[in-house]
């Protein structure tokens, strides 16, 4: 990429999730997913559900929307494995799993996938 092309483009950086349901072994859809960025208090900039892949349809967050900061997105695994007829005690052990973490390169891709059961999860930053 040459300079005068970099220098007129904006931010290339994203932000993606991919939910996978290690109980049943295929991609979570229908997951509703929420994101926060911490403004002082936690601000709700996002609403969207996985689709049959386990994604989003589009970056939770592209281009110049992605800012560095400190960011939370909020899975609802609880009504994800109820809807999949997963029999849940009341209240279940996992209702929804808030994942906390930091952007500082706004031209970077930050994926944040989440493997998940009703009773245990795990994440990393992605590629």
């Amino acid at each position: 990429m040459t300079e005068s092309t970099h220098s007129h483009a904006g931010p290339t950086g994203r932000l993606t999730t991919h939910v996978l349901d290690t109980v049943h072994g295929h991609p979570a859809a229908g997951m509703s997913v929420a994101l926060y960025v911490m403004q002082g208090e936690w601000a709700l900039l996002k609403q969207a559900r996985t689709n049959a892949d386990g994604r989003l349809d589009a970056p939770l967050l592209s281009g110049h929307e992605l800012v560095p900061g400190r960011y939370r997105l909020v899975f609802d695994v609880e009504a994800y494995f109820r809807q999949m007829g997963v029999d849940l005690p009341k209240p279940a052990f996992l209702g929804q799993v808030p994942l906390d973490f930091g952007i500082a390169d706004n031209a970077a891709h930050y994926h944040v996938p989440l493997l998940v059961s009703p009773w245990a999860y795990s994440t990393y930053r992605g590629s």
